[in-house]
Parts: structure tokens; sequence; C-alpha cells
């Protein structure tokens, strides 16, 4: 059934909101990457959870597919529509409604970035952990995909910040769940169900997220080793020690050296074989003297050097690289972000099984990510590849990787989600039963299969475990 345009019309007055067929411009079909590439027949910029609601219940009757998105950040295609019908981008609902100073917590729209409300909550003297590594992220994306970042060793991810949401469901109903309350025994959390659903189940239309108060202190430090299972190893020690740092991020000299090039900042050390990175924050004599402490125990498990980051304009640039690393990749090659977990004591087992996989394939693999909570990073380097031995070899190399961390005990996703790039590996290792329970849930929120179907869990049924 095409799009009845007046129907759009008469939910969105207000035509600068609504694009329609070839006038939709193509970054709107596709995610950050822009490699894969949908179409649509409507894209419309809601305001309001009524005009949401509106969208929704017309889209629902008559069975038009809706694929909403944020600020277009997303790396595994879920804002990427499969189907044509209607792209529902939220990035216009971007008001911070409330600042509870009692309640310690922030009411806002999903389209705030994410960078824009911890400036905003930091001026106010609070804080917001999660930190994931694409600042200009919206706030709802980063709860659809439950994102992590590298202050999760110390805070959580997003689920730990989100205590309430208003959400629409497929067929028009707006829900309210969780609250400002800390406390919630009463019934199922259809909360939590919502966070990391990545679009599949509702809209989000409103957050509220709890805030903590805006640390004294903060430090870094850089923490060369020989080789990553040395410095590695050294982090469990760092974790078992209760130093309690706020980030500990781990990177392979050869990816760094690509932020290097691409950054033009230099690390010191250039003859190690990793690096550790690390936060700490909290009053300023807890700083210290966890600064202090993690030295001492570095030192003694095989630290090259221990760089305490005094200087702040030198730590900014250090960690610019890291938060640059990706797109220092990319500006050398196309490449595929891999963000698989595994169990933090399995790190380096898995990052040495990159390495002689990419030894033994001939496909370049750069590693990074975070140490403190077992999420690596990696960059799968296309080079010079055609598209089709490049998509090929891609396939057959992330076959193995992702098995292998599956065989580790970890998981396909820690923060970007399964979207469509990562479906074939996910479907082919998580448990039918499981697989079954999530699709009765679709099911039972969204019967028509409106909301971002054939994406990340939603099977249709049948598929399971053959490629998409």
């Amino acid at each position: 059934m095409g799009i009845d345009k007046q129907a759009l019309r008469k939910i969105i007055a207000d035509a600068s909101r609504l694009v329609f067929d070839e006038n939709i411009p193509p970054e709107y079909l596709s995610d950050a990457l822009g490699r894969l590439q949908g179409k649509a027949e409507a894209l419309v910029f809601p305001l309001s959870a009524e005009e949401v609601s509106g969208i929704l219940r017309y889209a629902n009757a008559a069975g038009i597919p809706v694929t909403p998105r944020g600020a277009g950040t997303n790396l595994v295609g879920s804002t990427v529509p499969l189907k044509g019908g209607i792209i529902l981008d939220l990035s216009r609902m971007n008001r911070i409604l409330e600042l509870d100073r009692d309640t310690m917590t922030a009411t806002v729209e999903p389209g705030v970035l994410l960078q824009d409300f911890q400036a905003y909550v930091e001026a106010q003297g609070f804080f917001y952990p999660p930190d994931p590594g694409e600042k200009a992220s919206s706030i709802g994306g980063n709860i659809s995909t439950n994102a992590g970042g590298m202050r999760a060793v110390k805070y959580g991810v997003t689920r730990d910040y989100v205590r309430g949401l208003e959400v629409v469901l497929a067929d028009g109903t707006v829900l309210n769940v969780g609250g400002k309350q800390v406390k919630d025994a009463s019934g199922l959390s259809l909360k939590h169900l919502l966070i990391g659903s990545e679009g599949t189940l509702a809209v989000i239309t409103k957050c509220l997220l709890r805030l903590l108060p805006r640390p004294e202190a903060s430090a870094s430090v850089l923490v060369p080793y020989a080789d990553l299972k040395t410095g590695i190893q050294s982090v469990l020690t760092i974790l078992r020690a209760d130093a309690n740092p706020t980030a500990v991020e781990f990177m392979e000299r050869k990816v760094v050296a690509l932020g290097e090039s691409f950054s033009g900042v230099r690390y010191p050390c250039p003859d190690a074989g990793s690096y550790i990175l690390l936060t700490f924050d909290g009053h300023a004599a807890e700083v210290a003297a966890n600064t202090e402490r993690v030295r001492d125990l570095a030192l003694a498990h095989g630290a090259m050097d221990y760089i305490v980051l005094a200087d702040p304009a030198y730590a900014a640039d250090i960690w610019r690289v890291r938060g640059a690393l990706v797109k220092a990749v990319e500006a050398v090659s196309e490449q595929e972000p891999v963000d698989i977990v595994v169990p933090i004591s399995r790190t380096a087992d898995f990052t040495r099984f990159i390495n002689e996989l990419e030894a033994s394939s001939g496909m370049q693999m750069v590693s990074f990510g975070h140490a403190g909570d077992g999420n690596v990073h990696l960059c799968v380097v296309r080079g010079g590849r055609d598209a089709e031995a490049w998509q090929r070899e891609l396939h057959r190399n992330m076959d193995q990787a992702y098995a292998k961390a599956y065989a580790l005990g970890g998981v396909a996703s820690g923060e970007h989600g399964i979207g469509i790039s990562k479906r074939r590996y996910f479907l082919r290792q998580m448990p039918r039963e499981n697989l079954a329970v999530m699709n009765r849930l679709k099911d039972a929120l969204d019967p028509r299969h409106i909301l971002n179907d054939q994406k990340s869990y939603i099977t249709g049924g049948t598929e399971h475990a053959e490629p998409v």
C-alpha cells in the first residue's frame, strides 16, 4: 500500500517537516558508514509524542514500515529503511525539559545530543557518566543500543542511568515506564525491555535520566607495555586492587600509529607493543592515591613506563588519538567496525586469536577497546580488495572471529547493536529458545511488524542460521 501524503500532512501541518520520494537526501537512507542503502517514500520530522503517535497510528493501520532514527551515527544499519515506507527522524525533538536537583534527574527529548547534554549538566554541577566514542550521538539512540563507552568499567552503561521513558508503541499507544523513584518491584520492567531494542519495539519520545555529582578531580595516565598480553594481565591486577579506575582502554601499537598519522599527535614510547590508557576521577585525594597505587602495580607487572598526563592539553591530545582511531583507519581504507565482548580475563586470548587470523588470512585487523570490560573494538580493513573479494573474505573471517568470541563466553555486540550487518553472526549463535522469546515479544508489541522489521533479533518466524 502506498503512502497517503495527505494523511501525513494532517498529522504534520508544517510542510518543512515532511519530505517525499526523490527529495529525501541519501544520507537518510543509510547509517553513519553510508554503505548500506535503503529506500523510503516519506521522511518525517515530528516535534512531539502526539505527532509520533499520529504517524505510527496511521502507519500501523496501513501496514507501512517505519524506520526510527536520531543523529544518524549508527554503525550497523539499524537506521537503514530496508522496506521503504516512512523514516521517522527524531533529531528535532532536542529539548532539555527539566533538571530536578532534588531527585538528581534530568528529563530530555530523544534528539538531544550526548555532548550537549553532558556539557549542560556539568555546568550545573552534575555528571552524566555514559560516554560512547561518538559524542554527537543522540540520547535516544544511546538508549536504543544501550551504549556503553569508556567509563563503563566504573560507572556502568546507559541502562544504569535511565530512570524512565515515554515511548510510543507501533499502534500509537503512548506509554510511560519507570519514574523518578529509585526502586521499583511493581510488575515487569518494561523500561529495561525497551532499552537496547534498536527501535524494534517502540519509539522513544522522552527520557528521564539519572545524574551524579560532578567529580571534583580527574587524572589520566598512559602506560606502555612490550606486548598486549602483558598489558591485559596488568589490567586484571589493577581491577582486583580496588583502585577504581574510571576508564581502562587498550590499544595495539599498530592502530596507535594510524591514529598518530591521522591526528598529528605522537605517543611516547614508540617501541611499545601496546598501551593502556587510564583515567581516575573523584575527590582529589582519592584520585592522587589511586594513581600512585596503580603506578606501583603497573611497574611491578611489566609496564615499560608510567606516564601521568599532568598537562590537560597533552592529556586531551592523547585521548583525541584514542577517540579518532576508527576515523584514522577509515582515512586509510574502508573498514568494518566490530565491537565484540568477551569476559575481561579472555581479552588477551581473543586479541591473540585476531592477530593469528590476520596473519593467516592476509586481511588487516587492528584492535583497541575497553580493557576494563572486555569490549574489543576491531577495524577489519578492506585494503585493495574488489567488492566481491571484500565481502567474501570479510564474512569468512568474521564467521571465525564471532565463533571464537562465543567460544570464549562472549557476545556479538557491546554497544553498537546488531542492526543489519551483524545479523548473520548473531542469528547463527543465539539459541533458538532465546530468539523465539524475543520474537514473541516483538509480535506482542508490534504485531504488524512495522517498526524496524528484519533487523537485530527479528527472524520472521523461520529464519535462524542462514546468512542474511
